[in-house]
């Protein structure tokens, strides 16, 4: 079904009736990122270790020298033969960010439960840059509600984006983002963790897509997704140059 057609002046009326709302969902978003920054904060006691290209390295290590951390909870699990659809749509956005992120003293690492082989397979697969760990041999993953065990999956709910959900609804492995801060001490904080459609922004892709004539076009969220070597149109492999 096609929109209404209007003269310009009327067009130019119901733009600007948009755009005041678009005005107050950006001072809200103002709003709320103040508020983020200004949550407590909960210190790590945990010595997480992680599988690196660059060997075992623990939690401190993987902030690569700068005092905050973004972990991007990528699904890919152990016995998984490719990483999510979505995760991988996700990780599209953030090579080209890195430089700016590293400048601001932010460092961004992807964690997967995967064995460290697989996940160079699948990052080389991609043409990804970005830091990839494996928490496989630790309980990080599980600590952070993203992955659960056969047993969690057998219970009533588990919990994910801080509530209690049917297992029905979730998965072994579902993805999130959370922060952390490394003080002069070195002492680790997490400061902040988001879930679900919480991560949307992070995709440039889809709001670019919100301001395309059909939007994102999808009868359920992010049907349209396919990893980035699977459209049609695609290059079949990526060059290790």
């Amino acid at each position: 079904m096609e929109n209404q057609v209007v003269s310009r002046e009327e067009w130019l009326e119901a733009r600007r009736a948009l755009l005041l709302k678009e005005k107050e969902a950006t001072h809200l978003r103002d709003k709320v990122n103040a508020e983020r920054m200004a949550l407590p904060w909960v210190k790590i006691e945990k010595n997480y270790v992680f599988d690196t290209p660059e060997g075992k390295r623990n939690l401190a290590e993987l902030f690569d020298g700068r005092s905050q951390l973004l972990i991007y909870h990528f699904m890919l699990g152990p016995d998984w033969d490719a990483g999510c659809p979505g995760c991988s749509f996700l990780s599209d956005h953030v090579d080209g960010t890195l430089p700016h992120l590293n400048n601001h003293d932010v460092t961004w690492v992807a964690v997967s439960r995967a064995p460290l082989a697989k996940i160079e397979a699948y990052k080389k697969r991609m043409g990804w840059k970005f830091p990839w760990a494996s928490s496989f041999d630790n309980s990080f993953n599980f600590d952070f509600h993203v992955s659960f065990s056969p047993e969690d999956m057998a219970k009533d709910t588990v919990f994910y984006n801080f509530e209690a959900i049917e297992p029905a609804n979730a998965h072994d492995e579902l993805p999130g983002l959370s922060a952390f801060y490394r003080n002069e001490n070195g002492e680790i904080f997490h400061t902040y963790s988001t879930y679900a459609r919480g991560l949307e922004e992070a995709v440039g892709t889809l709001m670019i897509l919100d301001r395309a004539p059909k939007g994102r076009n999808e009868d359920s969220t992010m049907d349209f997704v396919k990893r980035h070597d699977e459209y049609e149109d695609a290059p079949k492999t990526h060059s290790c140059h």
